[in-house]
């Protein structure tokens, strides 16, 4: 199972998630690319051992990735205060893997329904994967 997280600006919800992951699914190939150094090296510090930075290592990612994991904006086009590229934003929206967003209402998107409970969200987000999961394993 491949699972790739995917984040920007300082990483810290990178780093969340790369934590809750390896907990929940040790078993898991985890990547994580950052799109700047600072959000790489804070998921390294979550655990992430198979890191990386930058636009190409996010496309190269996407084309085996079984589960792309980060913000909303990692699929919108010059989101992250323009960290995102249009060819990152169509490497995840365009890749086979199955995708679990995490809705943000930063840089300019306003998500409706998202009330800011962040826990609530990574919790549902680890919830969802596991059915993937599920249902990768039962195929």
């Amino acid at each position: 199972m491949k699972i790739l997280v995917i984040d920007g600006q300082g990483g810290k919800l990178g780093r969340t998630l790369v934590e809750n992951i390896l907990t929940r699914f040790p078993e898991a190939e985890l990547t994580a690319v950052g799109t700047n150094y600072a959000a790489t090296a804070s998921m390294m510090k979550g655990g992430a051992m198979r890191a990386a930075t930058g636009e190409n290592p996010v496309l190269v990612a996407c084309r085996s990735a079984d589960i792309i994991v980060g913000p909303l904006g990692i699929a919108v086009a010059d989101s992250l205060l323009g960290e995102i590229s249009p060819a990152m934003a169509n490497a995840v929206a365009s890749s086979s893997a199955h995708r679990v967003l995490i809705p943000m209402n930063l840089c300019g998107t306003y998500v409706a329904g998202v009330t800011g409970n962040a826990a609530a969200i990574i919790t549902d987000a680890m919830d969802r994967i596991q059915n993937i999961v599920k249902e990768m394993r039962n195929s």
